[in-house]
């Protein structure tokens, strides 16, 4: 029990500092980006790459991990190589070296949270529903970090992010060293492969939560730039996101009601009838207040949405292959629907302004939803 409890303690320390660097860099460094002088679609291009990189290197690293039953060694290297290439953000402010910098960077940061997913899933074994009550100590250290962040960069300015990931990315290269090996066995090569996503339930599954998260774009990429250009200041853009995770934690915290309650499938469907809901939301209004009322909604849009889809898609994937389940997960989602997302919000931005890219992230969400709705109407089977 006390190895059980120190083990559920460790991961929560990871996703605490992980989420902490993330509240750094999700509100603040596009804005940075931005405000060194670089355009709209090299904004976009940037977050693009680092998108991009979701939908490859975290599968070649989960193929190693599960291969090679070697998951707590990558977790650690990945960690370290991450944070020493950060630190080149110090010497350039240029376009193309810090598109370089970033591909090196993504490259090694890129597989961090879904081992952090798999090695959560299986320390909680049969209590899985609890994954929320782990998780959400991401979300306090990202609600913790977006609201001092955003106050550290006001007061002494704008460069001050990309210290501060430098320092947090230390820290948790420093705690991955700690971090217990959980998962034993290998798989053999003749067994690995990923058919189990041609399962018609898993293959449309991920179409939905891909068009999801590409709705997402124009929050994750430019909802900062877009309340700087409205006149908002810093602190209120971190308030801003504050009160999104607030709402978040909240809900992490439930997660064990809600899904004793409810399939991680229909809960996915109302999470993205409740993203399109958002997006409307800031498509038509742009008053400080209504603003901050509609970040409430990231309890749905975000939170029940994540949780469902890590307790489906391990629903979805055979035993054995649970990193690259995971791995695979956020390589269609966070990285396959947020890259083209980013782009495309990247392209329209100058020529359509932030209100009518939230209205098509709004229709993308809403197509997802729907997608999903035929998936449990024709209850397709896991095998």
């Amino acid at each position: 029990m006390l190895n059980e409890n120190y083990t559920k303690l460790n991961i929560s320390a990871q996703y605490f500092i992980y989420f902490s660097i993330l509240g750094v860099f999700l509100p603040y460094f596009n804005l940075y980006c931005h405000r060194i002088g670089f355009s709209s679609f090299e904004v976009g291009a940037i977050a693009s790459l680092k998108t991009f990189s979701i939908i490859v290197f975290p599968l070649f690293w989960g193929f190693l991990a599960d291969r090679f039953s070697i998951r707590k060694q990558i977790f650690i290297i990945v960690n370290i190589f991450s944070s020493l290439i950060w630190g080149l953000f110090f010497f350039t402010s240029d376009f193309y070296p810090m598109m370089i910098i970033m591909f090196f960077y993504s490259l090694f940061h890129s597989p961090i949270v879904s081992f952090l997913e798999a090695f959560t899933v299986d320390v909680l074994g049969k209590d899985k529903n609890n994954y929320g009550k782990i998780r959400l100590w991401g979300s306090i250290g990202f609600v913790i970090s977006v609201f001092a962040s955003g106050y550290l960069s006001d007061k002494l300015g704008i460069f001050s992010i990309v210290v501060m990931i430098f320092a947090g990315s230390l820290i948790h290269s420093f705690l991955s060293l700690k971090i217990p090996e959980i998962a034993k066995e290998k798989t053999s090569r003749k067994n690995f492969d990923l058919s189990f996503i041609f399962n018609p339930r898993a293959a449309l599954f991920l179409f939905a939560a891909v068009l999801m998260l590409g709705s997402h774009s124009p929050y994750y990429t430019f909802f900062s730039i877009y309340l700087s250009d409205l006149g908002y200041a810093d602190i209120f853009i971190g308030v801003s996101w504050s009160i999104a995770v607030f709402a978040e934690i909240t809900m992490m915290h439930r997660s064990g009601y809600i899904f004793k309650k409810l399939s991680p499938e229909k809960v996915l469907v109302f999470s993205m009838f409740a993203a399109s809901f958002r997006w409307i939301v800031l498509f038509y209004f742009n008053s400080g207040f209504v603003i901050l009322i509609s970040q409430a909604l990231h309890c749905f849009s975000y939170a029940t949405f994540h949780m469902a889809s890590i307790l489906y898609i391990d629903k979805l994937t055979p035993a054995g292959r649970k990193t690259t389940g995971q791995a695979l997960n956020n390589a269609l989602t966070y990285g396959l629907g947020l890259m083209v997302g980013n782009f495309a919000s990247g392209y329209f931005y100058d020529f359509s302004g932030g209100d009518l890219l939230f209205l098509g992230a709004a229709l993308t969400a809403f197509a997802g939803a729907f997608i999903m709705l035929f998936s449990l109407k024709f209850k397709f089977k896991l095998d």
